[in-house]
């Protein structure tokens, strides 16, 4: 089992792309969640691939993105910049991720896996407002989600837990634990503590690519709640399907943020997810997703 300082470490190196050419960027891929590419990873890679091509250090204040394709972790992803606008405070850019597949006559097909525009702007002060920061338990008194996870192993089906045990790369701590085999129906509501510790001291173009990895832990498995299933249910397809996100104010993920999730409609096989993440009473950044609900069978 890997020590947390080689967990954090591959997360740096999934944040470091290789310039390909200009406006064009390598991203390596890395088994996250299993043999598809964890739609963390492209927003992270996505986001550093777009804040490459800023003339000016300008922090990302919001992104719009779809995933299209599953990727495969065994090859890189290629990102694509397009220029949209730069102007004296806003920029905008497109980013088109692709990998390649193989035809029977042996060229190579371009697949495009996901992609998103992004704006970035820098912080200027200004009128400001937000509503009170949500009262949960503080970390301290919670559970780790790899602690919890002892709990539950022995009901895990045998070729699975391995892979359920596996420590995560961000450290988790749930306020309301949920059984991840048996699951009640419940208020389609949830709260998790996380936080990146041993980072350091990053610039914030990295700080809101790893805020934007770590924001797609759980928060598809919102809309599930209410129906009583969970990732483990059996005949369930599950997948992101777009995923945007705002940047409101300065964070320092070295340190614990509260992720408030909730959902607010299922239907047609979809489901839509919201989140929020605050720190020190502050609001930092707004999610949303929508994520595919099949259940087959």
């Amino acid at each position: 089992m890997p020590d947390y300082k080689q967990l954090v470490d591959q997360l740096l190196d999934t944040v470091q792309l290789t310039e390909v050419s200009p406006d064009v960027f390598r991203g390596e891929s890395y088994d996250y969640v299993g043999k598809r590419i964890f739609g963390g990873q492209v927003l992270a890679q996505a986001i550093m691939a777009a804040a490459h091509t800023l003339e000016e250090d300008k922090p990302c204040h919001s992104l719009h993105g779809y995933f299209l394709r599953g990727g495969n972790i065994n090859q890189p992803v290629i990102y694509k910049v397009e220029h949209l606008r730069d102007g004296r405070s806003l920029s905008a850019r497109q980013v088109t991720a692709v990998q390649y597949k193989e035809d029977q006559e042996g060229n190579q097909i371009e697949q495009v896996v996901f992609s998103m525009i992004a704006s970035f702007s820098p912080m200027e002060g200004g009128l400001d407002y937000q509503e009170e920061m949500p009262a949960y338990p503080p970390p301290e008194d919670l559970e780790s989600e790899q602690s919890l996870k002892e709990h539950h192993v022995g009901s895990v089906p045998e070729p699975l837990r391995e892979r359920f045990m596996r420590p995560r790369h961000v450290e988790i701590k749930p306020v309301k634990p949920r059984d991840p085999v048996y699951p009640e129906p419940m208020v389609p509501k949830q709260a998790n503590w996380l936080r990146i510790r041993e980072l350091g001291e990053q610039p914030m173009a990295i700080q809101q690519a790893l805020l934007a990895f770590s924001s797609d832990y759980y928060l598809v498995g919102t809309g599930l709640m209410s129906h009583g299933i969970s990732f483990m249910t059996k005949g369930l397809q599950a997948a992101s399907i777009d995923h945007s996100m705002h940047f409101h104010r300065p964070f320092d993920i070295n340190d614990w943020l509260l992720y408030d999730m909730w959902s607010d409609t299922t239907s047609h096989s979809k489901g839509l997810n919201h989140g929020q993440f605050w720190q020190n009473g502050n609001l930092v950044a707004t999610v949303q997703q929508e994520g595919l609900m099949r259940l087959r069978g």
